[in-house]
């Protein structure tokens, strides 16, 4: 299907909305071992893919903080960009989480993209001195707080007092000199809304979390709040954390099976489910899989979807 299919997404019907590919890793935060992530990244680097993730669990002892993870990476790489996936806006004010983004995207132009949610522990919010948010109340939160991000990214003075945000006339700054997108990582309705509604963009969770079978679900419900809040739902890029093992691995969990097997079923997830992003959580020896994800998957996906979509057009 083409991107003018996307009308067809309430009825569950997903399209290809036409976005470029880009392809990225996942790297492990755990300190004892950046010096192993440190390494995937340069790899992914040279080998030419768009986006190195971390995830953000900060009351996690053994894990980096992933700002100055991301930081670190950029110094330590040349081309590649970075990606929060996704930071936890109860632990980080919106305000003060886009001083951050501003800041490393100013010193890295073009190379930084705000992979933002809710959080996935109440526990673990209230466990490091932040106000944990439940139900309706965590949709206004995130809600609010995607706009104070998106006004601090443009350099806008900001004052705002609602009963989950008080901003008393911050001067945001600096403004990065390339936008910095922001993707909201959910799965469930209410935050799928505030995906379509204000979101660049849709993280989804591992595909043991959401699997493809549900994808068209939560899509047609980003693509329906985009349309009621006036927007192109083709403006929403869609990223896909994919989890698994390229090869003849035995056991495990995701999407596990020989490189042609990736190659078929990630070009199925771009042109059918509407993703455009994939990026490697690979569960065994990252360096060899990522070898193999690089030389062997990536190419070839990008030159099916290629023919599929001149095909289509």
């Amino acid at each position: 299907m083409s991107a003018a299919g996307v009308a067809g997404a309430d009825h569950g019907d997903v399209t290809d909305y036409g976005h470029p590919l880009t392809f990225g890793v996942s790297l492990d935060p755990t300190a004892a071992d950046f010096g192993s992530a440190l390494d995937l990244a340069r790899q992914a680097d040279r080998a030419g893919l768009e986006y190195l993730a971390v995830q953000d669990h900060a009351y996690q002892p053994g894990y980096l903080d992933v700002w100055t993870m991301l930081s670190y990476l950029t110094a330590r790489t040349e081309r590649i960009a970075v990606v929060s996936d996704v930071a936890d806006l109860q632990l980080r004010p919106p305000a003060m989480l886009a001083k951050a983004a501003a800041s490393l995207a100013a010193i890295a132009p073009g190379r930084v993209a705000l992979g933002v949610g809710g959080g996935p522990s109440a526990a673990a919010v209230a466990s490091m001195g932040a106000t944990p948010h439940h139900g309706r109340a965590m949709v206004e939160y995130t809600e609010e707080a995607i706009g104070i991000l998106r006004a601090a990214l443009d350099g806008r003075a900001i004052r705002t007092d609602t009963e989950h945000h008080h901003i008393a006339g911050y001067q945001a700054g600096p403004v990065p000199a390339a936008p910095v997108p922001i993707w909201v990582g959910s799965q469930k309705p209410g935050m799928l809304g505030v995906t379509g509604r204000v979101g660049d963009g849709w993280v989804s969770p591992l595909n043991i979390y959401v699997p493809p079978q549900d994808v068209p679900e939560r899509q047609a419900i980003i693509d329906a709040a985009a349309r009621e809040a006036g927007r192109d739902p083709r403006d929403v890029r869609r990223l896909y954390n994919v989890i698994g093992a390229i090869g003849p691995y035995r056991g495990g969990q995701g999407l596990v099976g020989p490189a042609g097997l990736w190659v078929d079923t990630l070009t199925e997830w771009a042109v059918e489910l509407g993703f455009d992003t994939f990026v490697l959580w690979t569960i065994t020896d990252p360096a060899a899989q990522l070898e193999l994800f690089t030389s062997e998957v990536v190419p070839a996906v990008r030159e099916r979807v290629a023919e599929r979509r001149g095909a289509a057009a």
